[in-house]
């Protein structure tokens, strides 16, 4: 719809901005907008000419003084405020008084003070908290995870994503970023103080003495099953000389002495053995924290077992083998659109159902989503100010005072209207005052 208006048209191509250019819903703003600048201008043409018919006939009828007093300021006022509303868009009559054209000459300015506005009254903590608990996020992600159709389309969009990202990687790009990410991380480790720190944590609390019974039960188990083979290797080491009885007195000695030794540990938890035990445990840390000797051997083992090749062919055979994986799973899932609901599946509706029944772990995802999303408005809040600011400032002028005025111009048009009989009743009544006085 195309209407000559004083409300130009901007071209509609791909030099203006989306947001600038003309909608259906623009035309019929346009089409309002012009509607109420002629009610507003019609009521200025006829206060004028009821001024000069009452300024005509007022000799001869004297009450027309108060319609002409009437008229008179009606027409200030609505001429004043015409001035007004349209200096905001450009120059009254196309004279480039100053202060006018507010818009377009200041377009910029008010580019960024929208983005503080923005940023000071709708990006702050208070407001985005506020909104977001109001929400419940937490809770209705929950409920739409919950439904199995949602949760196998996160499924499928994960496996079908996470494929594509695979085929895409060469091995040796995945070779390198290995080395890089994890070997090269490696080598600059200390092995000694890390060992050092896994073998506190397996002795807290007694946790070794518990590895100590394993040990002794093992121990037990061989000795058990493997008697028959101690004895015939005791006759094999015994000199030719040594009589039979005596190798099986022997025998029975070493099986014998050995079980006793094994059982009365595994029995007494304060055994001299057990004490040793720890002892050997508590030097063997300390080592590894403080003697040099025993850090320089552990760090040389380390670098020995990365500079193995096993090392790089192990990782090469791991991605490999999670590839296929990753692709014979998607491959499932594009193949079989009514296949059972599988692991990831599961977890994932499993998840949302979860939240849902426990009211205190809903309460805390509500929580950590609002923290997470309150958390990226205030790292970006700055950013999306200047982004309003820049955005604003490479907008045409023209265009942009264009697409201002058809959004807001038929309201201000109602300032003209009550302008010309806010103005004309001040008008009638200073007359009033006038001739009282």
């Amino acid at each position: 719809m195309t209407i000559n208006s004083s409300v130009p048209v901007p071209p509609d191509d791909a030099s203006v901005p989306m947001a600038l250019r003309i909608t259906p819903d623009d035309d019929v703003r346009r089409v309002r907008l012009l509607q109420m600048k002629r009610i507003a201008t019609a009521m200025l043409v006829v206060v004028a000419v009821v001024f000069v018919v009452a300024r005509y006939y007022e000799s001869q009828f004297p009450w027309l003084g108060y319609l002409r007093a009437f008229a008179e300021a009606a027409m200030v006022g609505g001429i004043a405020d015409w001035f007004a509303v349209t200096a905001l868009f450009r120059h009254p009559l196309g004279i480039p008084i100053p202060h006018t054209a507010i818009v377009p000459s200041r377009k910029d300015r008010i580019g960024t003070a929208l983005g503080n506005f923005v940023q000071r009254n709708f990006l702050t903590r208070e407001v985005v908290t506020t909104k977001l608990a109001a929400m419940k996020l937490g809770e209705r992600a929950a409920q739409w995870l919950a439904r199995p159709e949602n949760s196998r389309r996160i499924a499928r969009a994960a496996a079908h994503g996470i494929s594509g990202a695979v085929n895409v990687m060469r091995d040796e790009d995945v070779q390198a970023l290995v080395d890089r990410g994890i070997v090269s991380r490696l080598r600059r480790m200390q092995a000694a103080p890390l060992a050092a720190k896994t073998f506190e944590l397996l002795t807290a609390d007694g946790r070794h003495q518990a590895l100590l019974d394993d040990a002794l039960r093992l121990a037990a188990r061989f000795l058990d099953e493997n008697e028959v083979a101690i004895r015939e290797r005791i006759k094999q080491e015994s000199p030719w000389w040594v009589p039979g009885a005596v190798e099986n007195r022997l025998g029975d000695k070493i099986v014998s002495g050995v079980e006793a030794t094994l059982i009365a540990v595994a029995a007494d938890p304060a055994h001299p053995l057990r004490r040793r035990y720890d002892e050997a445990v508590e030097k063997f840390v300390a080592n590894l924290r403080e003697n040099p000797e025993t850090i320089a051997r552990a760090e040389q083992i380390k670098l020995d077992v990365l500079d193995h090749p096993g090392v790089a062919e192990f990782s090469r055979e791991v991605w490999g083998d999670v590839k296929v994986r990753i692709a014979n799973y998607a491959e499932k899932l594009a193949s079989d659109a009514e296949a059972e609901p599988d692991q990831l599946e599961q977890w994932l509706s499993g998840l949302g159902h979860k939240v849902l029944e426990d009211a205190a772990l809903a309460e805390k995802v509500n929580g950590w989503v609002v923290e997470l999303v309150t958390y990226s408005v205030e790292q970006a809040r700055e950013e999306v100010a200047k982004l309003i600011a820049t955005t604003v400032g490479a907008w045409d002028a023209n265009a942009t005072s264009r697409k201002i005025e058809l959004q807001i111009g038929r309201d201000l048009q109602f300032i003209r209207i009550n302008g010309t009989i806010v103005g004309g009743l001040v008008g009638l009544l200073l007359y009033i005052a006038g001739g009282l006085l």
